[in-house]
């Protein structure tokens, strides 16, 4: 069977929007336009293109002299219950020039709870204030770089964090809510005070009102949230490695992700004020959120994908293929909303764990941001918009890229496992196993996807693992996968593991390491003009690698317990058979010629899920069990691939070290402090 992929017949989606008044726009924000030819002097500008002249926004503004203020927000919403709406803190930063000429400017807003608590970037920045309360130190270099060139930048403290009122609801109404309000204001459609308690109000009269969310993790998370309400003036947004389900973050279909829930995150970067005010809110979260799994209106609530229809901004994702905090799953049925709802799209995957692209391919990404706001917020038309669509991390700092993601060839191939010589060892291809075949294995919490690669080839009690023939050419895996298990427990409860991995020595990011795939380095670059309290310059970062003689592309879990339903678990009767379908990961992966590639079904996955409150045995019937992966070229490819001589020079070499550093815990913390 071969299943044509949605994903894979979506192209660029809609027309820009924010093209279609380019020359007014720049008229009207008055940024100096230059030839490609002369902007070679300054790091993160754009190649010359012969014979055209591109427009581009240039530091003509002084950063030094910009106009920095706060304002307070109204939301409209009494998150504390006060008995008055709650105000949410906006730090600015703008250029002074533009508003002395009646020109306005656009807007880069980054929304965070994470402002004062714990910081933003690889060097966790926190805002600072002078003795008057007035900004001076803005995280990340969004203001340093975006300012000079006619932008304003906005730092917004979401409700119950840093200066703001409120409470943090955890990806709810209040948090979205508190975001989109600064976006109703910088349009002339909310209020905004000169303090947190006064009555004078503020008007952005400074702007134009088209904003474009960016962030990462939380910071992204709240942009996708924001989007999904359509707001108007909202013209783009740039989550990276952020969630677009919170059901998503701490479970994976029934089966617990971590050992807490969204109270736990809620106490965490709240203000020390709002921890006093808001215990009615944290109990909200606590009984909205059980520990079963089940799908509550809690989860609903804060479920972004649902809305995706709704979104009217283009979005620039950013993912890395390898985060085990805000895992990929949120990506790929964003993505894929996304494209069902015609909505523009871009997207770059990395080989990282949970790392921002300006710690791991920092000059291109300034450019291509730089482009894509200009785009998108002051309508330039640079054509940004007609190139590829997907820049995709195939080895450490080499990019490749797709005109679209994933390729138009792509389609799912269903893959059967089969028992092979040894028990639990089995084989991977596209014949069905005979009827009643069978492999067992016992659930082992204290062993993870990497003991399992490791032992893919010998009899393991805690695993059974299907492997293809080594590969006589590439095969390339591009987007989601499904893994149909039917399954006999011996107990009333059992987790699942699916893993998809490519066996064969390579060299690849050290995801599983302190800085999931990049290290410190001492040196600084600088990413526009710093004052003394606001520096441009940053931290140099180099890909921390590993060699490697297997490697992880996709993963997915589940309680067995929700195989009838998503929306609950159910107690499991030892002895009877149940089917289930485990979501994995998106991913694109190119498992090389001379590789295999592995199906393996276990229990736990040590450090990624948690374990059920028994130790079951499970007896998989192979015969009901099938993966189904999208390969770019669909089963022709498979088929090509399995088939055939082994190059000489792709043969198998010799073993090396094993997988990426032991995997850490992670906290239940979608942040840069987490690494």
């Amino acid at each position: 069977m071969e299943i044509r992929s949605r994903a894979a017949r979506r192209s660029f989606g809609r027309r820009s929007r924010g093209a279609l008044a380019a020359a007014a726009s720049a008229a009207l924000f008055g940024v100096l336009l230059t030839p490609a030819s002369a902007q070679g002097a300054e790091p993160g500008t754009p190649p010359a293109v012969s014979g055209q002249r591109v427009q581009e926004s240039r530091p003509v503004h002084s950063y030094e002299d910009a106009v920095r203020e706060s304002v307070w927000v109204d939301t409209g919403l009494d998150g504390d219950e006060d008995g008055r709406t709650d105000r949410v803190a906006v730090d600015i930063v703008r250029p002074h020039e533009p508003a002395l000429r009646g020109r306005k400017v656009p807007v880069i807003m980054d929304a965070s709870p994470y402002y004062s608590c714990c910081g933003r970037g690889n060097e966790s920045q926190k805002k600072t204030y002078d003795a008057h309360g007035d900004p001076t130190g803005f995280p990340l270099h969004y203001d340093n770089y975006f300012v000079p060139r006619g932008y304003a930048f906005v730092a917004v403290d979401l409700t119950g964090t840093n200066r703001s009122d409120g409470c943090v609801d955890t990806g709810g109404r209040s948090d979205v809510q508190s975001a989109k309000a600064v976006v109703d204001w910088l349009n002339g459609r909310a209020r905004a005070y000169g303090s947190r308690t006064g009555t004078d109000a503020v008007r952005a009269e400074w702007t134009t009102g088209a904003t474009g969310m960016i962030g990462k993790s939380y910071d992204g998370t709240i942009a996708n949230g924001v989007a999904a309400t359509g707001v108007e003036g909202l013209r783009t947004i740039v989550p990276i490695a952020a969630i677009s389900s919170w059901y998503d973050y701490y479970f994976a279909q029934g089966a617990p992700l971590y050992g807490s829930g969204p109270d736990w995150l809620s106490n965490y970067v709240e203000s020390p004020e709002a921890r006093t005010r808001c215990q009615a809110v944290q109990q909200r979260l606590v009984d909205g959120a059980p520990r079963s799994g089940d799908i509550t209106p809690l989860w609903t609530e804060r479920d972004y994908v649902k809305d995706a229809s709704k979104v009217k901004a283009s979005v620039f994702a950013v993912h890395g293929m390898q985060d085990l905090n805000v895992r990929t799953k949120h990506l790929g049925q964003w993505w894929d909303a996304l494209g069902d709802a015609g909505v523009e799209r871009k997207i770059w995957l990395s080989q990282t764990g949970h790392v921002d692209p300006f710690d791991f391919r920092r000059a291109t990404w300034v450019t291509t941001l730089h482009r894509w706001f200009d785009h998108y917020l002051l309508g330039y038309e640079n054509g940004i918009d007609r190139e590829p669509m997907a820049d995709i991390e195939r080895a450490p700092d080499r990019w490749t890229t797709d005109r679209v993601w994933p390729p138009r060839t792509t389609a799912t191939t269903t893959l059967r496992p089969a028992s092979g010589a040894l028990p639990g060892v089995g084989t991977l291809g596209r014949t069905p196993a005979a009827p009643g075949s069978t492999e067992t294995f016992t659930d082992d919490r204290r062993l993870g996807e990497s003991d399992w690669a490791a032992a893919v080839d010998r009899s393991t009690p805690a695993k059974t693992g299907f492997v293809t023939q080594p590969l006589s050419q590439d095969l390339r895996l591009s987007g989601s996968s499904e893994v149909t298990v039917t399954a006999t427990p011996s107990t009333s409860t059992a987790h699942l593991s699916a893993v998809l991995v490519d066996l064969g020595p390579d060299t690849i990011r050290d995801y599983g390491a302190s800085g999931e795939g990049i290290t410190t380095l001492t040196e600084r670059t600088c990413w526009g003009p710093s004052t003394t309290a606001d520096s441009s310059c940053y931290r140099e970062t180099a890909a921390h690698t590993a060699d490697v003689d297997h490697n992880v592309v996709s993963r997915g879990w589940a309680d067995l317990g929700t195989y009838a339903s998503a929306e609950q678990g159910r107690p499991l009767t030892p002895g009877t058979p149940y089917t289930i379908t485990l979501e994995l990961a998106a991913t694109d992966h190119v498992v090389p010629a001379g590789h295999r590639l592995a199906l393996i079904v276990a229990g736990t996955d040590r450090g990624l899920i948690d374990p059920p409150s028994t130790t079951p045995t499970l007896t998989v019937d192979l015969a009901r069990t099938a993966a189904y992966v999208p390969f770019v070229g669909g089963a022709k490819a498979f088929a090509r691939a399995t088939t055939g001589a082994v190059p000489p020079h792709s043969a198998p070499r010799e073993p090396l070290a094993g997988g990426v550093t032991e995997l850490r815990p992670t906290p239940p913390i979608p942040g840069d402090h987490s690494r």
